[in-house]
């Protein structure tokens, strides 16, 4: 399998095969952000990954494929700018126009709840987000392909002399270790989890220590 993997950036027309790949990354806390079902959330994940802005956008994001079809998926967040207001501005509109304006409230308030255990990127930072490959493919080394390839194609920072960043909920032990086989270490100084978030959405916030790394 691993000789007939394939890279490249995601594009709009990837939209609604990434859109399950993007919830199975982070089900938990989209299922408490939009408060609905997964539908619902993958219909709205497929709708803003088609668009060309935002957090959420098919040009924030990198694909590993077989036959040209993404089978596992990162997003690549960099700090410098483009992040922050301007994303919440971007989804902000987003919610409106896919949810309406008496939902989108609610998402907002419950966003930046989760934005406080799970925060934007510094300026000296590059996020790496909405993790994830197909399930029946999980366990075979793709994803360490899709993430060596990165590392190798100077991808991963964003940009040069950037902190490589990724945030794993506490109880989700099976990809911490992955992470850790790929370099990652958990970052010191982490607050305790923002009264009314879920117990179930504290997170720690792990930083790629550039060891080499192995196949796992």
């Amino acid at each position: 399998m691993q000789d007939r993997l394939g890279f490249r950036s995601a594009t709009a027309d990837d939209a609604r095969v990434l859109a399950p790949l993007v919830l199975a990354s982070g089900r938990q806390e989209f299922a408490f952000l939009f408060d609905d079902s997964d539908a619902a959330c993958e219909g709205f994940l497929a709708y803003a990954m088609a668009a060309g802005h935002g957090r959420f956008s098919w040009r924030r994001h990198y694909v590993a494929t077989l036959d040209d079809i993404p089978v596992a998926v990162m997003a690549i967040q960099d700090g410098r700018g483009r992040t922050g207001w301007l994303d919440d501005a971007v989804a902000a509109g987003q919610f409106l126009r896919h949810f309406g304006a008496r939902r989108t409230a609610g998402i907002i308030r419950r966003g930046l709840l989760l934005e406080r255990e799970i925060p934007n990127p510094a300026a000296h930072q590059t996020l790496m987000a909405h993790c994830a490959t197909r399930p029946e493919m999980r366990g075979t080394g793709i994803f360490h392909a899709l993430f060596q390839h990165v590392i190798e194609t100077s991808r991963l920072p964003a940009c040069p002399g950037q902190e490589l960043v990724l945030d794993v909920l506490k109880h989700n032990t099976r990809a911490a270790a992955l992470y850790k086989r790929l370099g990652f270490i958990v970052a010191a100084g982490k607050r305790p989890a923002p009264r009314g978030l879920p117990v179930s959405l504290a997170a720690d916030r792990m930083a790629f220590s550039q060891k080499p790394i192995t196949q796992g």
